[in-house]
């Protein structure tokens, strides 16, 4: 019973010790260092995966661009004829379906970007790098569009417009999946945050 007591009397001497509710000082840097670190660990730029898309794409398009130009039948990159415009849905159903699928798919990818961009989940320059990757895209597209206007039955053209169009979905979707993936881990930190203070 004496140790009770002993144990009681000094509780009762130190009350106003006991009952102070702030950290030591400096922890809550110390806490915030610890969080900066481990966010620094994982961190992958929307403009690093801009940047190896871009390089992907110009690589798989100028290829394909070369095999154009040197085509045995003489219709090179310069050629034009003056025909109404094609499109691959022009040439058979099956194109057609096929670049229905990809626009819509494309558009949809799109639409995910802008609703990240109006919820202010990406950032100005993440918008810029954005909007130059889509012109380019646009200007490849416009050069594959020639092309096709004048090898509308050139298999390495079809081909070549089919490979844009994979090649751009699956960038709109890699860097909506990554920028997605982001969102959850910075959800994920900040509930295991809270969770812990």
């Amino acid at each position: 019973m004496q140790d009770k007591d002993y144990i009681e009397k000094i509780i009762q001497n130190n009350i106003d010790a006991l009952n102070d509710n702030d950290p030591m000082e400096g922890h809550f840097a110390r806490f915030e260092k610890k969080l900066n670190a481990r966010n620094k660990k994982k961190k992958i730029t929307l403009k690093f995966v801009l940047k190896i898309a871009a390089a992907f794409v110009f690589a798989l398009l100028a290829t394909n661009q070369a095999f154009i130009y040197f085509a045995p039948n003489g219709h090179g990159l310069f050629q034009q004829n003056n025909t109404s415009e094609i499109t691959l849905s022009s040439l058979s159903p099956e194109f057609q379906e096929v670049e229905f699928y990809y626009t819509n798919s494309i558009d949809n990818g799109i639409g995910q970007w802008n609703q990240m961009k109006s919820d202010g989940l990406i950032s100005e320059e993440e918008q810029a790098l954005m909007s130059e990757e889509l012109s380019e895209f646009e200007t490849l597209y416009k050069t594959l569009q020639e092309d096709l206007q004048s090898n509308p039955n050139d298999e390495r053209v079809i081909n070549a417009m089919l490979e844009y169009y994979q090649a751009k979905l699956g960038i709109i979707n890699m860097i909506v999946d990554k920028l997605e993936d982001v969102q959850q881990k910075q959800n994920s930190n900040i509930k295991s945050t809270s969770t812990k203070i």
